[in-house]
């Protein structure tokens, strides 16, 4: 059985939701550690082109996007679960709904100047333009482009407010009661904000929002060692890629195994992997590729939140 090996860096709001997402199963994991902005040389030697943070990896099976990392954690271990029985489609909706639109104006609200002064305090100026650039250029393309920040403000007190009206009324002491990715999807965002002291009042100026942010904390990150670039990308070479999933289902356009195709996420970060379509199924895609350093790979994506095109 291989390593759980996860390509994130600290600072990243969504690989704290993978982070968190491991502590909650107790699962233990690699850490390889890659750069917060572009070029990353040996990230995309494993998924072909897509850049986003983080990328799981499974021996010579590569999971882009948290909301399939959470699938292939729970397929790791399914106790305690991510998607409680009876809850899957509440909870994986919100996670849907958190990733995109709570994200995107954390994201609007930690980078209005003011905050991103205060957070990259005693970086040099070029590091901060350089992070600037990086995320403009990530921001553009796809349907969620960078939200205003006056727009973020203008939403965020109902955010808040909804949020406490459910945590108030929640016999648990998580969002459905029983933790589930949920959870993670919307701690992550806040988890953001209080990166910035501009930004932090933002959850800790509610009572029951900042409570239950640090109980879902409180899972922590599981037990990581150390794990360099190099040698993930050797295990990829040297790793056969696991048996495809056996599902029965058409692929609604028409596309078909065996084809040409490309895959890129449709909201932001829409740069496209090319490789051969091994798998469609209701949540999962799967493209075959090779790589002169990692090998033969399979590089899989939700289907929500990413297109099929044909090469």
């Amino acid at each position: 059985m291989h390593e759980l090996i996860l390509h994130h860096y600290p600072a990243s709001p969504f690989a704290e939701k993978a982070r968190l997402m491991l502590g909650f199963k107790q699962l233990s994991w690699r850490s390889v550690i890659i750069p917060r902005v572009m070029p990353k040389p040996d990230l995309l030697a494993l998924t072909g082109g897509y850049r986003k943070t983080p990328v799981l990896q499974v021996g010579a099976d590569i999971y882009c996007d948290t909301a399939l990392i959470a699938r292939r954690l729970e397929a790791e271990k399914r106790v305690p679960s991510l998607f409680p029985e009876g809850s899957e489609f509440t909870v994986a909706a919100f996670a849907q709904w958190a990733d995109a639109e709570v994200f995107r104006r954390a994201v609007a609200l930690v980078f209005q100047p003011e905050s991103l002064a205060a957070r990259m305090a005693g970086l040099p100026p070029q590091a901060v333009e350089s992070l600037v650039a990086d995320r403009s250029k990530l921001f553009s393309g796809g349907t969620h482009g960078m939200l205003p920040v006056e727009v973020a403000r203008h939403d965020w007190p109902v955010l808040m407010a909804r949020l406490e009206q459910q945590l108030s009324r929640e016999e648990g002491d998580f969002l459905f009661g029983e933790p589930s990715v949920a959870d993670f999807a919307l701690a992550h965002c806040l988890w953001f904000l209080r990166s910035s002291p501009v930004t932090a009042p933002l959850v800790d100026g509610h009572p029951l929002v900042a409570a239950w942010l640090q109980r879902v904390l409180g899972f922590g990150h599981g037990a990581h060692s150390e794990l360099s670039a190099a040698e993930a990308i050797e295990i990829a070479r040297a790793a056969t890629p696991a048996p495809l999933p056996e599902e029965d289902f058409a692929e609604p356009n028409g596309f078909q195994l065996g084809q040409r195709v490309s895959i890129a996420a449709t909201d932001y970060g829409v740069d496209p992997v090319e490789g051969e379509l091994l798998f469609a199924g209701r949540e999962e895609l799967i493209l075959r590729r090779e790589d002169e350093r990692a090998g033969l790979v399979h590089v899989h994506f939700p289907r929500l939140g990413f297109s099929i095109r044909a090469v």
